[in-house]
């Protein structure tokens, strides 16, 4: 074989590597993107680079495949479907304090699933691997949550704010938590019978 040949194979070798590499990597990436959603975009746009915002989602991956998650009983179900039905329905009188009552059944509700709830960054990642889709609801919700415990919050953004919970909150249950029509509620500042999460 000559000197020239080896080369030509050598190239070729090596550019047969490289589609692989490249083939790899990107099948991965849509991997990534199909199971994170708009939370790939946001790691992407937080981290440096896109490899170190990847590398970030495969660890959050690898941590939640240690979890133990335990799918709910239809008995659990059916309780967290009527603490939230109650919830709303409390809504109308004290709203300030229902927001704070759906952070904590919210909060409950991730701890029976099986995920820690100890820093919310942490309680994020691991819930963005499967819940990806409800993430921007969740830390909205949490946002007002806490502008509501300084009490900044307005009427129309502590209703928002258990819309937002209701978006986790129903994922992680399975199932919309309120299966009929909820009773007509008067909005606080327009005394309008509504849902409280009908928007």
């Amino acid at each position: 074989m000559s000197p020239t040949q080896i080369i030509v194979i050598v190239i070729v070798v090596l550019v047969i590597a490289a589609l692989a590499a490249a083939g790899w990597t990107l099948a991965r990436r849509r991997s990534l993107r199909s199971r994170f959603g708009p939370e790939y975009d946001r790691v992407v746009a937080e981290q440096d680079s896109r490899g170190a915002a990847e590398r970030e989602l495969r660890d959050r991956e690898r941590r939640h495949a240690e979890l133990t998650l335990t799918p709910l009983d239809p008995e659990s179900r059916a309780r967290y479907a009527a603490a939230w039905e109650e919830l709303q329905v409390r809504f109308i009188d004290s709203p300030a304090e229902t927001v704070g009552d759906a952070d904590e059944l919210v909060t409950r509700l991730i701890a029976e699933r099986g995920y820690p709830t100890g820093d919310f960054s942490d309680q994020i990642a691991h819930l963005s691997v499967e819940h990806a889709r409800t993430l921007t609801h969740y830390r909205d919700a949490h946002e007002i949550h806490l502008r509501n415990t300084r009490g900044e919050a307005s009427t129309e953004e502590l209703r928002q704010a258990v819309v937002h919970y209701r978006a986790l909150f129903a994922d992680l249950l399975g199932e919309e938590p309120v299966r009929h029509q909820p009773p007509e509620q008067r909005h606080p500042d327009t005394d309008t019978p509504h849902d409280v999460t009908s928007r």
